[in-house]
C-alpha cells in the first residue's frame, strides 16, 4: 500500500499575507470549511499574535473544523505561544507551530543571537508549548540558507524536547531541487531521533522552483508538505497545493505515494479563493487555469477527438471540472437547479440556496441560456456572503460622450434607513456612482484595483467586478456579478464597504 504524504495547508496565513489577497472573517470560515471537504491533513489557520482579527479567525476556525488538525503560527516567544494556545482552545485537533530563524545571516543581522543561544531558545520554547499542546511543530526559518550541521543539531533537540513536527523551510525560495534533496537526505541520515517525527517542508517560489523542491523533499523523505491553493503567498508565493497533489496522483509510478486530497475539490476550492480575494488565476496555470484544458491547435485537436490520452495526462473530472449538456434557462424549476448545484460540488444550506435560485431565475428572465459558470458565480456570491450594512436598492445614471456623467443611488441599510444621493463626475457612470456611495457613507476610500472580467462569452455575458478599496492602510476586497458592468461595479463596492465594517465589527466583538 502506497504511503500517504500530509497535505499541510497555509492558506489562511501564509497565504493571506500575499498582498491584495486578505479575507475576513465568514470568509476564512468558508474557506477553512472547504479545506477540510478538499481534505488537507492540517489547516493552518493564521498567526494569533499579529493581530485581534487574526486571533479571533484562528479561534473561530479551530470551533468549526472538527476532523482536520489546525495550527497557530507563534514566534519562539511565551507571548506569541500564550496567544496560539488560547486561540486554539476548542480545536479538536489543534497545533502549536513555532519558528525561529537558524541560517547565519538570519542569526546575526535580525535576531542578534549566536548558534548556541538560538538552540536554547528553541528548546525552552519547544518544550513551553507543549505544556499546552501534544503536537508541536518546529520550524527553522531560512533552513536552505542555514549550516546543516548547525539544523542536526537543532532538530534533534527540538525532538527531544517535544516536536512532533520539524518543518525545514525555503523561506527566500533560494536552493534547487538536488540541493534541497540533499539537504532532506542529510537530515534523515544525521538526526537520530527522525524517526520519531514528521519532515516537513515548506518552499516559497521566488526563483519558480517551489513544487519542484517540494516534490524532491518528498523523494528524499519529506512526509509533510506545506502549501497554499493557487500558490498565493508572500512575494512569488508558494508551492501550488494542487500542482503537488496532481503530481503525486498522475505519477504513481514515479513517486508510489498518496495524500487524503480529495481532488474532485480542488477546482471548486481554486475557484472559491480567487472569488473571495479577487485574485484572477492567469489563464495558462497549471491545473487549474482555463487553458489547463483547452486544445487550440489542429493537431492536438484531431489526436485528443481520437484518443484523450494523446494531450490530456490527466481528465477535467478529475479536478472537479464536469462537462453537462442540459440547458437551463427561464424554463427550469428549482429541482433542475438544485441537481445542477449538486453536479457542481457545492452545498448550500437553505437560506443561501433560496437566494441563489431567486438570483437564478433573475439572470434566466435576462439571457437565453444559463452556463454553469454563470451558477458557479451565483453561488460562490452567495457562500461568503456576510450580514449586509448597506444594499443597493436602485440606481440611474445618465452618461454620454458630450456630458459629464451623474449617477443617483439609493441604499438602505441595515436599520431600514434610506439613503439617497447624487453625484456627478467627469471619469464617467462608475466613478459618480461610487462618489455618491462615498458621500452616504461618510467616508472616502481609496480605489486600490479594479477590475471587470466576462464570465462567459457573448452580448449577454454576466459581467464579474472585483476590487480592493483601502481604509486606514488596510485593504477590503469587493466583488460583484450583473449583465449591467455599473451596477456589478456598485454591488462589488458595496461589498468591499460591508467587508470592512464586518471585519471592524468582528475584532470589536
Amino acid at each position: 500500500m502506497a504511503k500517504a504524504i500530509k497535505i499541510f495547508d497555509t492558506t489562511l496565513r501564509d497565504g493571506e499575507q500575499s498582498p491584495g489577497c486578505s479575507m475576513n472573517l465568514s470568509e476564512k470560515l468558508e474557506m477553512a470549511l472547504q479545506l477540510e471537504r478538499l481534505g488537507v491533513d492540517v489547516i493552518e489557520a493564521g498567526f494569533a499574535i499579529a493581530s485581534p482579527g487574526d486571533f479571533k479567525s484562528v479561534h473561530e476556525i479551530a470551533k468549526v473544523v472538527k476532523h482536520t488538525r489546525v495550527a497557530s503560527l507563534a514566534r519562539a516567544l511565551t507571548k506569541d505561544i500564550d496567544a496560539a494556545a488560547e486561540s486554539l482552545k476548542g480545536a479538536a485537533y489543534p497545533r502549536i507551530h513555532t519558528f525561529l530563524a537558524t541560517s547565519d545571516i538570519h542569526m546575526q543581522y535580525k535576531l542578534k543571537k549566536t548558534p548556541e543561544e538560538v538552540l536554547q531558545n528553541a528548546v525552552e520554547m519547544v518544550k513551553y508549548a507543549k505544556k499546552y499542546c501534544e503536537d508541536v511543530e518546529f520550524s527553522a526559518e531560512d533552513a536552505s540558507r542555514s549550516n546543516p550541521v548547525f539544523l542536526y543539531q537543532i532538530f534533534e533537540a527540538v525532538i527531544k524536547a517535544g516536536a512532533t513536527v520539524i518543518n525545514v523551510p525555503d523561506t527566500v525560495g533560494y536552493t534547487s531541487p538536488d540541493e534541497f534533496y540533499n539537504l532532506i537526505a542529510g537530515i534523515r541520515d544525521h538526526v537520530p531521533s527522525i524517526d520519531k517525527v514528521d519532515i516537513s517542508v515548506h518552499c516559497h517560489n521566488d526563483l519558480g522552483m517551489a513544487v519542484a523542491n517540494s516534490l524532491s523533499a518528498i523523494k528524499a523523505g519529506a512526509t509533510q508538505i506545506e502549501c497554499t491553493v493557487n500558490g498565493i503567498g508572500e512575494r512569488a508565493g508558494n508551492a501550488a497545493l494542487e500542482e503537488l497533489v496532481m503530481n503525486l496522483s498522475v505519477r504513481k509510478d514515479l513517486y508510489d505515494l498518496t495524500t487524503n486530497i480529495q481532488t474532485k475539490e480542488i477546482y471548486k476550492t481554486s475557484k472559491l479563493l480567487s472569488s473571495i480575494t479577487g485574485v484572477k488565476i492567469q489563464p495558462n496555470k497549471a491545473i487549474v487555469g482555463e487553458n489547463a484544458f483547452a486544445h487550440e491547435s489542429g493537431i492536438h485537436q484531431h489526436g485528443v477527438l481520437t484518443n484523450k490520452s494523446t494531450y490530456e495526462i490527466m481528465t477535467p473530472e478529475s479536478i472537479g471540472l464536469t462537462e453537462n449538456k442540459m440547458v437551463l434557462g427561464k424554463h427550469s424549476g428549482r429541482h433542475a437547479f438544485v441537481d445542477r448545484i449538486g453536479m457542481l460540488g457545492y452545498a448550500l444550506e437553505e437560506e443561501a440556496l433560496n437566494k441563489a435560485f431567486e438570483q437564478f431565475k433573475m439572470l434566466a428572465d435576462k439571457k437565453k441560456v444559463v452556463t454553469d459558470k454563470d451558477i458557479e458565480a451565483l453561488v460562490r456570491r452567495k457562500t461568503v456572503a456576510i450580514p449586509q450594512t448597506y444594499t443597493l436598492e436602485r440606481f440611474v445614471i445618465n452618461s454620454g460622450n458630450t456630458i459629464t456623467a451623474t449617477s443617483a443611488v439609493r441604499l438602505i441599510c441595515k436599520t431600514g434607513a434610506v439613503l439617497e444621493d447624487v453625484m456627478s463626475s467627469y471619469d464617467g457612470p462608475i466613478d459618480a456612482s461610487f462618489k455618491a456611495i462615498d458621500k452616504m457613507v461618510g467616508k472616502k476610500f481609496t480605489l486600490e484595483d479594479f477590475s471587470i472580467n466576462s464570465v462567459t462569452g457573448g452580448a449577454d455575458a454576466q459581467g464579474e467586478v472585483n476590487l480592493k478599496i483601502k481604509c486606514k492602510n488596510k485593504t477590503y476586497n469587493g466583488h460583484g456579478v450583473s449583465m449591467d458592468i455599473v451596477e456589478a461595479s456598485i454591488l462589488a463596492y458595496l461589498s468591499a464597504i460591508n467587508n470592512m465594517l464586518y471585519d471592524l465589527d468582528s475584532i470589536k466583538k
